[in-house]
C-alpha cells in the first residue's frame, strides 16, 4: 500500500468524520470526487487505486481531470468547482502527514477555481405557486403528501436536504408554528410556518402513524423521500400546473426553485436581507445579494422614484484674491 491510500482514509476518518464534524452529505460529495478522480487515474494509467503514489495526483493530472468533467461528463463550473474543493482539502490534510511532498502539495493548492458566468435566477409568480401547490390530486394520500411538501418547500426555502430530512418531532404547531432542521454545517435553524402552510401540514399528520421519528414525507416504503424522487414530484405537479397557467412551462421548475421563490416573496415583503439570510441558512448575507440583483420588481421601483429635474447650475469658481488667483493659475 503506497502512502496515497492510507492518507485518503486518515482524510475521511480523522479530518472530515472526528475533527470537522462533517455532514452526511459533506461525506458523500468528497466521496464522490475522489472515487470520480480515482477511476479516470485508473482508466489513463492502468494503476490500481490503491497502488497509486502521491506522485500521480501532480497539478498536470488534477488540472486534466478537471477538464475531463467538463469536457466528457459535461459537468457545470460549479461542480468542476466543488470537485476541485475537495482535492484541495485533501491536500492541505497531507501538507501535515507528507511534508516531503510539499512541492508537489503546494501546485496542486495553486490552482484556481474557475469562474462561472452569472445567470438568472428562476422563481415562481404568487399565481404560479398557487396553481403548482393546488396541482395535485388532493382525493389520494400520495396527493395530499405532495402538496404538503410542495406548500412547505414554498414557504420555508428548505433545501432538499433539509426537506427530505424532517421527521414529525421537527414540526411544532400551534401558536408559532415552525419546522426545525439541521442545514449545512451541521447548523439547526427554525423556520416559521404561515397560518395555511401550518394547517396543510396538520392535515397530513393526522393521516400519519403516531412515531415521532417517522419522516415527514414517506415514500411508498415509509422511508424519506430521495432528492431524485422531490426532484420528479415537482417536475411532475408543475407540468399540471402549466396547463392552467403556461408561463409555467417556460421554466425548469426544481426544488432549488423554490428556494428561490421563498427568498424572492420575503424580499417583495420588504424583508431584510440579514432575515433572509438566517431564514434560507446561509453563511454569509452576501450570498442573499443574488435575489436583490434578480429581482426587477425592485429595480423598476427605484426608476419610478427618479423624478426627472432641471439641471443643477453650478458656478464657476472665481479667486477672491490675487494671492489665490495667482496659485490657481500655477
Amino acid at each position: 500500500m503506497t502512502a496515497l491510500a492510507p492518507t485518503l482514509e486518515a482524510f475521511f476518518c480523522e479530518r472530515l468524520i472526528t475533527q470537522r464534524h462533517a455532514s452526511p452529505n459533506t461525506i458523500s460529495a468528497y466521496r464522490d470526487s475522489f472515487r470520480l478522480l480515482l477511476t479516470y487515474l485508473h482508466d489513463a494509467t492502468g494503476t490500481q487505486p490503491n497502488d497509486l503514489e502521491m506522485e500521480a495526483l501532480d497539478a498536470g493530472t488534477i488540472g486534466a481531470f478537471l477538464d475531463h468533467l467538463e469536457t466528457v461528463r459535461g459537468v457545470g463550473v460549479a461542480t468542476r468547482n466543488a470537485r476541485l474543493a475537495a482535492i484541495h482539502s485533501l491536500f492541505r490534510f497531507a501538507a501535515f502527514r507528507h511534508p516531503e511532498h510539499s512541492g508537489l502539495i503546494a501546485r496542486v493548492l495553486d490552482i484556481p477555481t474557475k469562474r462561472a458566468d452569472s445567470t438568472d435566477i428562476s422563481y415562481l409568480s404568487q399565481d404560479e405557486v398557487e396553481a403548482l401547490v393546488s396541482a395535485p390530486d388532493i382525493t389520494t394520500r400520495r396527493g395530499r403528501r405532495d402538496r404538503c411538501l410542495l406548500a412547505v418547500a414554498v414557504q420555508t426555502g428548505l433545501r432538499v436536504s433539509e426537506l427530505v430530512g424532517l421527521r414529525r418531532h421537527d414540526v411544532t404547531l400551534g401558536t408559532g408554528a415552525h419546522v426545525t432542521c439541521v442545514g449545512k454545517g451541521r447548523k439547526q435553524r427554525s423556520t416559521p410556518l404561515t397560518v395555511e402552510t401550518a394547517q396543510i401540514v396538520q392535515q397530513w399528520l393526522t393521516e400519519q402513524e403516531n412515531d415521532q421519528d417517522a419522516p415527514l414525507f414517506p415514500g411508498p416504503t415509509r422511508r424519506r423521500l430521495t432528492a431524485d424522487a422531490v426532484r420528479r414530484i415537482v417536475q411532475r405537479h408543475a407540468a399540471t400546473a402549466a396547463k392552467t397557467h403556461p408561463t409555467i412551462a417556460g421554466k425548469n421548475v426544481t426544488p432549488h426553485v423554490l428556494r428561490h421563490t421563498c427568498a424572492m416573496r420575503l424580499l417583495h415583503a420588504g424583508v431584510d436581507r440579514a432575515v433572509i439570510a438566517l431564514w434560507l441558512g446561509h453563511e454569509s448575507i452576501r450570498t442573499t445579494d443574488i435575489y436583490q440583483h434578480a429581482d426587477l420588481a425592485l429595480k423598476e421601483r427605484a426608476l419610478a422614484r427618479m423624478t426627472p429635474g432641471q439641471p443643477r447650475t453650478v458656478p464657476r469658481y472665481r479667486p477672491p484674491d490675487e494671492l489665490l488667483a495667482f496659485l490657481e493659475s500655477l
